[in-house]
């Protein structure tokens, strides 16, 4: 618990901290921080991070670290897309998709092979990666703000992947479940805003 605690800590420090004045980049929000806090900024990214955690867990095996790993490989190669000004149709009807696709699946526990797995949230980070790419501020050094947001959604993944662990078995199941359920209806409610 203690461990948990420490770790939560360090999270809260690292998202609420900012920039020293020393090496502020020459700008206001450029860098590391604002990389980091950007995943962290909208619900939609939270859901989806985190539905590819409990997702992962649900497949068991290899998919714990190969489901991320493909979220996150993804997600840079659709930032590096949109950083370079590169169009991919349908950004944001993408993102909303993955809250609906991937709140369905943890909702259901689909269990499909780890490779397919892979590829469709795959695709979904295209998209996320690709808004994080175009939302970039100007003056940021890509590579800290790059570095930022693939760092916090790692960390969006292991909590996914650590509150599915906890809730594996008995009634933690159904809370989990439960908790896709509502990723999928919150996708719904940004489909017909």
């Amino acid at each position: 618990m203690r461990k948990l605690s420490l770790v939560a800590g360090v999270a809260a420090l690292a998202v609420t901290a900012g920039t020293a004045q020393a090496h502020g980049l020459g700008a206001s929000g450029a860098g590391f921080a604002a990389g980091f806090a950007h995943p962290l900024s909208g619900l939609d990214h939270l859901l989806a991070m985190g539905a590819v955690g409990l997702w992962a867990v649900q497949l068991g095996g290899r998919a714990l670290w190969q489901v991320p790993l493909a979220f996150l490989t993804m997600m840079a190669a659709g930032s590096l897309a949109g950083f370079a000004g590169m169009p991919i149709p349908a950004v944001e009807a993408g993102i909303v998709g993955s809250l609906l696709v991937l709140g369905a699946l943890v909702a259901v526990a689909a269990r499909l092979p780890v490779t397919v797995g892979a590829v469709l949230v795959g695709l979904f980070a295209l998209f996320h990666g690709h808004a994080h790419g175009t939302e970039m501020p100007q003056a940021a050094s890509a590579a800290l703000y790059g570095l930022g947001f693939v760092l916090a959604t790692a960390f969006l993944h292991a909590a996914g992947l650590a509150f599915g662990t906890v809730g594996a078995n008995g009634m933690g199941r159904w809370a989990v479940r439960l908790g896709g359920a509502g990723v999928a209806a919150a996708g719904l409610l940004l489909l017909v805003a």
